[in-house]
């Protein structure tokens, strides 16, 4: 990541993500295990500039900054924390609404950071798996950590129906250049298949917080689509 990283870099940093660097710095520190590396600060400012490019509409830095709090909360179920929150930093940190493979190239992507920034290979592994995770959110059972970021992840579908509107709207936003039916067609499937899951929610804080708001608000999106 060496040179993308620098060329991120020169993009420039708005200071009002200052607070989103250190966490990734925190994050980075942790999963090191206290070990020393690399300045943390030349990939948060890659992956910052990742997460603005402008075909982004919900898949933003304010996405990164939502999920991040919903890790926080629930962080006391994860088996490793800082894991998790470096793949939420990484799991749509590539991100074209017109390709199928962005999770791929996403795991990969931190599979090539994640080394050349001191993280140890079993940690790297881990980060990747759960990116790789993102394209189901659908974690086997027992796995924590995998609940735990699909939880932060999927926790915008429990928003009030005015937050949650706008979300709808922004990822509609996103796929501007599909033509209205066959958006229709493929955001239906997509809800089909999330409301088709036996919980939405793995956590015991999803399941008893998110899980009832998010199945309201995903058939009322589904009626919608039907009109």
């Amino acid at each position: 990541m060496s040179d993308s990283s620098r060329a991120g870099g020169a993009h420039g940093v708005d200071s009002a993500d200052d607070s989103l660097r250190e966490r990734w710095r925190n994050a980075l520190v942790g999963a090191r295990g206290g070990a020393s590396g690399p300045d943390p600060m030349p990939y948060a400012d890659n992956l910052l500039a990742r997460w603005a490019e402008p075909q982004r509409r919900y898949h933003t830095t304010a996405h990164l900054v939502a999920v991040l709090d919903r890790i926080d909360t629930l962080a006391g179920y994860a088996a490793d924390a800082d894991a998790v929150r470096l793949a939420a930093w990484f799991h749509d940190a590539v991100y074209r609404p017109d390709r199928s493979e962005n999770e791929e190239r996403s795991a990969a992507l931190a599979e090539r950071a994640l080394p050349e920034a001191g993280v140890p290979a079993d940690v790297t592994a881990e980060v990747a798996r759960l990116v790789r995770l993102t394209v189901t959110h659908d974690p086997a059972d027992g796995d924590i950590n995998g609940e735990v970021l699909c939880d932060a992840d999927l926790a915008i579908l429990a928003a009030d129906p005015k937050e949650y509107a706008v979300y709808a709207a922004q990822v509609r936003e996103e796929y501007g250049f599909v033509p209205d039916d066959a958006f229709r067609e493929g955001r239906a499937a997509v809800l089909r298949q999330l409301l088709g899951l036996p919980r939405l929610f793995r956590t015991p804080h999803g399941v008893a917080r998110w899980e009832p708001r998010a199945r309201q608000n995903l058939l009322t999106e589904l009626e919608l689509l039907s009109h």
